[in-house]
């Protein structure tokens, strides 16, 4: 086959474990059955005016935000989770934490807030009368006690990982679990900006590593992952890189093209990811 032929090759938006639209969330939703996913990972709009959204009054956002977590709560497995990313509304230079706006709309439906998980990022835009915002707040609930967490596969290196009894019974062993220790419910993950391997056109893309930690922690391999605000994929390919079911949807075409090449590109072994627990570059580290 020739170069001018392998060039206008078009693969087909099509994957074994992927189904991805690009739809209303709740047309997509609706379609599945009851108690399908075991993972619910997301970040909304935020109703400031981002290309991807129409701003609208905060009624109005709360209104389409409970239509869409009803859905949510209906198709969670018994022991699936809810992580709902979010950040601020901005009006008039005054915030309105989402999470905190949202979380009732959760408890409505009897879910449970097991963490508010603080991710917190180094760069972003800088304020002039207010500290600029360097986190954002990840919302993990679930719908019974009875829920999967795997600490072992996500444990980050241990800051003393030769640390040992210093005395009764196991005096002299190691005191830390040699796998590493628990992350902790803040997460210190870059954002992903123009310099990031996995930058993509959309403007408030999550990273890979991000949703990782959330599909490993909480769901097994095998089971269904589903981002009703898909974006370019991001969740999508956290789920099918580690061999699970992913299920998403966007209204834009664009996010949604893209979200398949990044899907071919993780089958091919091309896509440039930033691994889950790198740590954060430091310029004065020696």
């Amino acid at each position: 086959m020739s170069d001018s032929n392998i060039n206008r090759i078009t693969r087909l938006k099509r994957d074994a474990n992927a189904e991805i639209s690009c739809e209303d969330n709740l047309k997509f939703m609706r379609r599945l059955p009851d108690e399908s996913m075991n993972l619910i990972v997301t970040s909304p709009p935020y109703n400031i005016g981002k290309p991807y959204e129409k701003r609208t009054s905060q009624d109005k956002y709360l209104e389409d935000q409970s239509a869409c977590i009803a859905e949510a709560v209906r198709l969670l497995a018994h022991n699936g989770s809810i992580c709902w990313q979010v950040g601020n509304h901005v009006d008039n230079g005054q915030i309105f934490p989402l999470d905190i706006i949202l979380y009732p709309l959760f408890r409505n439906h009897g879910l449970q807030l097991r963490n508010r998980i603080v991710w917190t990022f180094g760069h972003g835009l800088h304020c002039q009368r207010r500290f600029s915002g360097r986190h954002e707040t990840i919302l993990w609930l679930t719908k019974s006690d009875d829920y999967t967490f795997n600490l072992d596969p996500i444990r980050v290196p241990s800051k003393y990982p030769n640390k040992k009894h210093f005395k009764g019974p196991n005096k002299g062993e190691l005191s830390s679990n040699p796998l590493g220790k628990n992350p902790s419910d803040v997460w210190d993950i870059p954002n992903v900006k123009s310099n990031h391997v996995e930058k993509t056109d959309h403007p408030c893309q999550f990273p890979i590593g991000l949703v990782e930690r959330l599909v490993l922690a909480l769901t097994n391999e095998g089971e269904s992952v589903l981002d009703p605000y898909l974006g370019v994929g991001s969740s999508a390919i956290a789920a099918l890189k580690h061999n699970r079911n992913a299920y998403g949807c966007d209204l834009n075409k664009d996010y949604i093209d893209i979200a398949w090449e990044r899907i071919h590109q993780l089958r091919a072994g091309t896509l440039r990811t930033r691994p889950m627990n790198k740590p954060v570059y430091d310029p004065e580290a020696k």
